[in-house]
């Protein structure tokens, strides 16, 4: 049966971010799990790679040299520099992606996502919070993969980065992953549904003749029959 409205048939660019230790990464992971319309960028970075990194699948990985020729040959939709490393979306594919329908999560940090709001400002923005920030702390520590010195930097940009929240559609506390999960989820599903995504309200030849037949009914204070 066909449907009432048509959408604009265009996916939707999705751009999350968090403070590092938010869990942004296991959220998504888990919309991904639920959500079979999504596609997500992998972006491109000049850090090290850790002992959980997946090459191509949690970053490409390439050296600074290498990310500041890509940076000339207009390869990034958007990049940044964060604790001392490059950081930067790829365009390739995500147009395509969108074009398809498909909606695109970038997971990316706050200075490229204010950076994508001024190029696609009808982009959905979710920034993904800790409970608390002795909580964000615990979970800075336990990951194990910086030094103290390290995590106190990553804490003190935590502070800084949570003040942007503002510039973002929606915020979702990641307490509980499955509950942020769906969270993030509903959010999606929402966008789906706004008014100005949809293209068309349209009626198909069964409807037209019902509407004509209760005008013709009404105008005539006739009994109606359908």
């Amino acid at each position: 049966m066909d449907s009432i409205i048509r959408t604009k048939g265009k996916g939707n660019l999705i751009v999350i971010s968090a403070p590092s230790g938010a869990g942004k990464g296991t959220v998504i992971d888990g919309v991904m799990k639920i959500n079979n319309n999504l596609w997500l960028s992998v972006s491109m970075t000049s850090r090290n790679m850790r002992s959980n990194d997946i090459p191509g699948e949690t970053y490409f990985f390439v050296s600074k040299e290498e990310f500041e020729e890509r940076i000339k040959e207009g390869v990034f939709l958007e990049y940044a520099i964060y604790n001392g490393n490059y950081y930067g979306t790829p365009k390739d594919k995500i147009q395509e992606k969108l074009d398809q329908g498909i909606d695109v999560i970038l997971e990316i940090e706050i200075q490229g996502a204010l950076k994508v709001k001024e190029l696609v400002p009808d982009a959905i923005f979710i920034f993904i919070l800790p409970p608390s920030m002795k909580e964000l702390r615990r979970r800075l520590v336990n990951r194990g993969t910086d030094s103290k010195e390290k995590v106190l930097e990553r804490f003190k940009t935590a502070y800084r980065e949570i003040n942007e929240v503002t510039k973002y559609n929606y915020v979702v506390i990641n307490d509980e992953v499955e509950k942020a999960v769906s969270k993030v989820n509903a959010i999606l599903l929402s966008e789906r549904c706004r008014v100005d995504r949809i293209e068309d309200v349209y009626l198909d030849n069964m409807e037209e003749e019902i509407h004509e037949l209760l005008v013709d009914k009404d105008l005539d204070n006739d009994p109606i029959e359908i």
